[in-house]
């Protein structure tokens, strides 16, 4: 991601009219900003959006089979962290700040040393080091876009993508600034860099009865 930039960046300055366009680039990026400080003035509690290159994107609400998806991994990482004293997860109405853009995950891990910088009273959160996106018709493309993008630059560690209707995970790790597929399958286990030592069966993640199983065996 940093030489992309660097060549980008070395492209530009070898134009003539390098100056100019910085500048209307410029001009772009602080009228964003202003439209991104409505933004914060504008979102609610009850309402899931996030601001993403200059626009604020409101979600519908999302399907039975998404929400229990993502109720069950954040309590299964939530109830990991909390018994091994890691850090803090948070689930869908937490928003992240990036550099230009405000993502609402479905799911966000923070490490210890970072969730202990957050305040009581805090509502924009830092860049987190694990998020999992669970993705839908609406928000495939920006998941596996943008966010995707924007995620690596920014160091997120790991990153899922689970598809619900599919019932498959793909596993994410950073290498050198890039994302690399680490597992993508709708069977057996996937094994968590940033949680070290856990491995999380799929069937816990899809299923009541097993995720039933699973979380008693975590609070064993």
């Amino acid at each position: 991601m940093m030489e992309k930039s660097v060549s980008l960046l070395e492209l530009l300055l070898d134009s003539p009219d390098a100056f100019k366009v910085i500048e209307k680039a410029q001009t772009k990026l602080q009228e964003e900003q202003s439209r991104r400080e409505s933004f914060y003035d504008e979102i609610t509690a009850d309402v899931k959006a996030e601001f993403i290159n200059g626009e604020m994107i409101v979600h519908s609400p999302v399907r039975s089979r998404h929400a229990l998806i993502s109720d069950n991994v954040f309590r299964i990482f939530s109830l990991y962290a909390l018994k091994h004293q890691l850090g803090r997860v948070t689930h869908e109405k937490v928003m992240a700040r990036f550099t230009r853009n405000d993502y609402e995950p479905d799911v966000m891990f923070f490490k210890k040393e970072k969730a202990d910088l957050i305040e009581p009273n805090q509502a924009l959160f830092p860049v987190p080091d694990f998020v999992v996106e669970v993705v839908s018709e609406s928000t495939e493309e920006r998941d596996r876009g943008i966010k995707f993008k924007d995620y690596a630059a920014h160091g997120v560690e790991e990153y899922w993508i689970i598809d619900a209707e599919s019932q498959v995970v793909e596993q994410y790790h950073l290498v050198n600034g890039e994302y690399v597929l680490v597992k993508k399958t709708d069977e057996g286990t996937i094994h968590s860099f940033v949680f070290l030592s856990f491995d999380i069966p799929l069937k816990a993640i899809f299923e009541e009865q097993p995720h039933f199983e699973f979380v008693q065996e975590l609070l064993k």
